[in-house]
């Protein structure tokens, strides 16, 4: 955290909230609390997007953007909606953290144990935002500051500035926000309500289309209606010519649902198979099948039913993009009158409908032409592709493709009465609405929608931010009541809009919405006072690439609708501002490979984007970057941008903004919080190129000085920060003080970039982090490699995390990671991400002869010195797990290691930074416990063996004795 004002060279900028003191504890327990997948947003729910940002964190650096420097927290907090309308004893921040601390023994909802409702429930009052106007007048020259998000995306930044009356402007490069956006900065404030036309629009197109569904979801019993078909895709075995269906398992449901369902395949004399469905079935029923053992295994390869013969994954691939393949159904969903849903067996009459479907593909030439704009090569794209999917059509079966089909044609046929009967702006804003169901339709109902057995119905293609042909798919009846249907999707995207509606008052101006290049805006110089960015993440999303999906969908609804945002057959990526390998996979060579490529231009993309704000700033302006991202060179990039634009960063603060989630986090490059990254436009433009440089010698000392007391601020603060996020939170302060020297250089006269500060920063950082949190001597003494592994654990808490990071620790105390991962096997690839082994899989078996144990396993227990501390460690606990404590109190003497310090200092590490549940953890622990302790003659504090992110005490020693 830091906050000091820089001066301009000509006169001071006037301070603002953003670069003082911000209640960052309170907000970041309130994005905390927004982040509840049952109870999110509205505009969550209008239309997928990614990586939206909560609504606290999004006031915050709206209203401390525009806000003077002499705001009190209680007003600014006040303001935000957060804390109880009623005269408090303590701030309104110690209350939030008052309640936070006791959320756990509470007894009713949350709104109830914090007594107001979350941030995102609750518009300014008339009164608040008149005495905002009144302050922000005063601070930006007699009129109200025009606030701009130039990399707008689900909207989440402009609409809570007009949810203050404030002007505002939106500019968004991708169609499918665009439309999002549309909706709540157009159409919310100058139509409002629409609740009784899209109802009545909507039932017509439903109708019109579930008449003429009807045929493709035959119901065999007039008390069922069919929700979906639980498909798969089914090859021939070359062996035996019998059907091989591709599922990973036998469930339909697990028990985890419900009832459990589970699919008996049967086969017929000519090969073909046909499917039960057995609710909890018995063993006996089972008659051997393994429901968790279907015929594809992880690695892709199929094993026949029938016959046992294995096919090859690459040889199914080929059968994929050779057309060699036909869809099947293994179970159906339905409903039965009174709206529970059921699994039952495909029949017959289920299997004709969907060969009636693909017959009116082959026959209709509308049909035959569908979609069928190339899906190009991407980095996101390169699977489907690689499984046959060349045309968007090829997303979906042939009875998916049809459903889609007819609910366009019936909004086609009733667009024109709904263009006649209302002014233009009113029917864009009824067909946009409509345009949306087509979406999150989409969503729900192709080959890329995951069946979950788990939880008895599909997936979202959206939410794994890849495209991915699932082996076990839904085909849903979009006709029926269930969460993929027409009317379900409706309501859900209306109930959101009108609750967006409900947030604004009758007199809010509409934002200005416009569909363009950043890096380009529409906008006069100096005409804007505030931009507040979440820019997009380097190379976490591809969103170009993911929102296709939707977009071929929403132009054939809206391309004569608003013809100038919907005029090309897919989205713009060339000027997409993300680092996109794919796309310089013909310029690529040795000397400069894809990824430098892909660098190279969203570095260039970010530096022109921040260019364009800059001018489009009236001097003394503000930009504050909302940044969420792990990568150094995500960082390296943001800061050379942001200095060849002039800008002057003048604060940094961390908020946390996502919900720790160790598991599903995992490879993900974005961090648990937000850094809020503040800039200025000086009166008089600053001349870097002709500043004279700074010595790297003194910038460094600066470095390791101001991110070593970011660490420790943060620590004490008490926010809810992961330990990553320290080192990331950390790099603000960083890099303010590495622009304000720049350029820099070393004693050689070379120019020093941005990442040797970060890099500084991070070792600085893990120092900090050592010395806090780490109660064992001589850490820095032991091997590098042994430290990097301990660092590993206690500063990511995973053993599974971004290779970045891992790389960028092990440059911090000399270790090239990729050198030492063959011959120590410390660490393995895991899709492309770290993954630290344990001591399984690093030892050779003691109990084997010499001569039978693989060479490939480097530590040898029958060894008696190691040059690593950390193969001491896990020989002894490989020796102890399989030998017992006798014969490992007997090997711990035959080493001498009662007198290794350095065996002890390593011991005493891993219990404190691997997790309890870890082999390993339990491992260590009997080692520092009975007669291996004796022998080892150990003296450990018991807070040892606590949890190293609580000190208190879980275990003491006599409790191993």
């Amino acid at each position: 955290m830091s906050e000091q004002p820089i001066k301009d060279t000509e006169k001071s900028l006037k301070p603002l909230a953003i670069e003082g003191k911000l209640p960052l504890k309170a907000v970041g327990i309130e994005n905390l609390k927004e982040d509840n997948p049952k109870h999110l947003p509205p505009h969550r729910y209008l239309h997928p997007w990614f990586a939206r940002r909560p609504t606290p964190a999004s006031r915050l650096a709206i209203l401390a953007s525009v806000l003077p420097s002499d705001v009190e927290s209680d007003t600014l907090l006040d303001l935000m909606q957060i804390g109880p309308k009623e005269d408090l004893d303590v701030p309104i921040e110690t209350y939030v953290e008052q309640k936070k601390a006791t959320e756990g023994s509470r007894s009713g909802t949350l709104s109830e144990h914090y007594k107001y409702p979350r941030p995102f429930e609750q518009s300014p009052t008339d009164s608040e935002k008149e005495s905002l106007h009144r302050e922000l007048k005063e601070t930006w020259d007699g009129e109200l500051p025009t606030v701009l998000d130039p990399t707008a995306g689900g909207g989440v930044i402009p609409f809570e500035a007009l949810r203050y009356d404030l002007p505002v402007k939106a500019n968004e490069i991708n169609p499918v926000p665009v439309t999002i956006l549309k909706v709540l900065l157009e159409y919310a404030p100058d139509v409002g309500s629409l609740r009784e036309e899209v109802e009545r629009w909507a039932s017509k197109i439903d109708r019109t289309a579930t008449k003429r569904l009807e045929p493709y979801f035959p119901n065999t019993n007039p008390q069922q209606s069919v929700d979906c078909y639980i498909s798969t895709h089914t090859i021939t075995c070359p062996t035996c010519g019998s059907d091989i269906p591709l599922i990973r398992n036998w469930h339909a449901k697990t028990k985890k649902a419900g009832t459990e369902v589970v699919v008996k395949p049967n086969f017929d004399e000519d090969g073909t198979i046909s499917y039960e469905c057995l609710e909890s079935p018995t063993s006996e029923e089972l008659d051997g099948l393994d429901p968790k053992d279907g015929p594809i295994s992880r690695g892709g390869n199929a094993q026949c039913v029938a016959c046992d013969v294995v096919c090859e994954a690459e040889k199914i691939q080929e059968k994929y993009q050779n057309g060699d393949f036909k869809f099947d159904i293994y179970a159906v969903k339905y409903f039965s009158p009174d709206g529970q849903s059921h699994i039952r067996s495909p029949t017959s009459a289920d299997y004709d409908a969907l060969e009636q479907a693909e017959e009116e593909i082959e026959s209709n030439y509308e049909l035959a032409t569908l979609l069928s704009t190339e899906i190009p090569k991407g980095a996101k794209t390169n699977e489907p592709i690689s499984y046959g999917m060349t045309e968007w059509r090829d997303i979906f079966n042939p009875r998916q493709l049809i459903s889609h089909y007819t609910y366009w044609d019936a909004f086609e046929e009733h667009k024109p009465k709904i263009r006649e009967e209302y002014d233009e702006k009113t029917s864009e804003a009824i067909l946009s609405l409509l345009a949306l169901v087509s979406g999150k339709l989409v969503d729900y109902n192709s080959r890329m929608t995951p069946w979950q057995a788990s939880r008895g119905y599909p997936a979202n293609v959206s939410g794994g931010k890849n495209l991915t042909l699932q082996r076990s798919f839904a085909d849903l009846n979009m006709s029926v009541g269930g969460m993929g249907g027409y009317k379900a999707t409706i309501d859900k995207i209306l109930d959101s809009y009108e609750k967006i509606v409900s947030y604004l008052d009758a007199d809010t101006p509409s934002g200005d919405v416009q569909n363009g290049d950043a890096a380009d805006l529409p906008y006069d110089p100096n005409s804007i006072q505030s931009v507040v960015i979440d820019p997009p993440y380097y190379s976490s999303v591809m969103y170009s690439e993911l929102s296709d999906l939707y977009y071929v969908w929403i132009r054939k609804y809206l391309n004569d609708v608003v013809p100038d945002v919907f005029n090309t057959p897919l989205t713009e990526k060339s000027e997409e501002a993300v680092a996109n390998t794919s796309q310089f996979d013909s310029v690529s060579s040795e000397n400069s490979s894809k990824r430098n490529l892909a660098n190279e231009f969203y570095e260039k993309k970010m530096s022109d984007i921040f260019s364009e704000l800059y001018r489009v700033l009236e001097p003394g302006g503000v930009m504050t970057v909302m940044f969420t991202h792990k990568e150094t060179d995500a960082w390296d990039t943001l800061t050379m941008s942001l200095i060849k634009s002039g800008f002057v960063i003048t604060s940094t603060h961390p908020i946390t903004s996502e919900m720790p989630q160790r598991v599903s986090m995992q490879g993900n490059a974005s961090a648990d919080s937000t850094l809020l990254l503040t800039g200025r436009k000086p009166h008089k433009e600053r001349e870097p190129e002709n500043a004279p440089p700074s010595l790297w010698s003194d910038v460094k000392s600066d470095t390791r000085e101001v991110a070593k007391e970011a660490a420790r601020d943060l620590i004490d603060s008490g926010m809810s920060l992961t330990k990553t996020d320290i080192i990331i939170s950390a790099f603000g302060p960083t890099l303010r003080v590495f622009t304000d020297a720049y350029p820099v250089v070393d004693d050689e006269d070379n120019e020093v970039p941005p990442r040797r500060a970060l890099e500084e920063a991070r070792e600085a950082v893990t120092q900090v982090l050592v010395d806090e949190y780490l109660e064992a001597e001589g850490i820095d003494e032991l091997d590098d490699v042994t430290e990097w592994y301990i660092l590993c654990w206690l500063v990511h808490e995973s053993e599974t995390f971004s290779y970045d990071e891992g790389h960028q620790l092990g440059l911090g105390i000399g270790v090239d990671i990729d050198e030492i991962k063959r011959s120590t096997k410390t660490w393995r690839k895991s899709r492309g991400d770290i993954s630290l082994r344990g001591h399984d899989g690093r030892v050779q078996n003691i109990n084997e002869k010499p001569e039978d144990r693989s060479s490939r396993i480097p530590v040898n227990p029958d060894d008696l010195s190691f040059s690593l501390a950390l193969d001491k460690i896990h020989a002894a606990m490989h020796v102890y797990d399989v030998q017992g404590e006798s014969a490992c109190c007997d090997w711990l003497r035959e080493r001498n290691f009662d007198t290794d310090s350095t065996f002890k200092s390593t011991l005493k590490a891993l219990l404190q930074v691997l997790p309890h549940d870890h082999d390993d953890w339990e491992l260590a622990r009997d080692l520092a416990a009975g007669r291996t302790r004796d022998v080892l003659d150990l003296e450990f504090s018991p807070n040892v063996f606590a949890d190293h992110d609580d000190k208190t005490m879980q275990s003491e020693l006599t409790d191993h004795q």
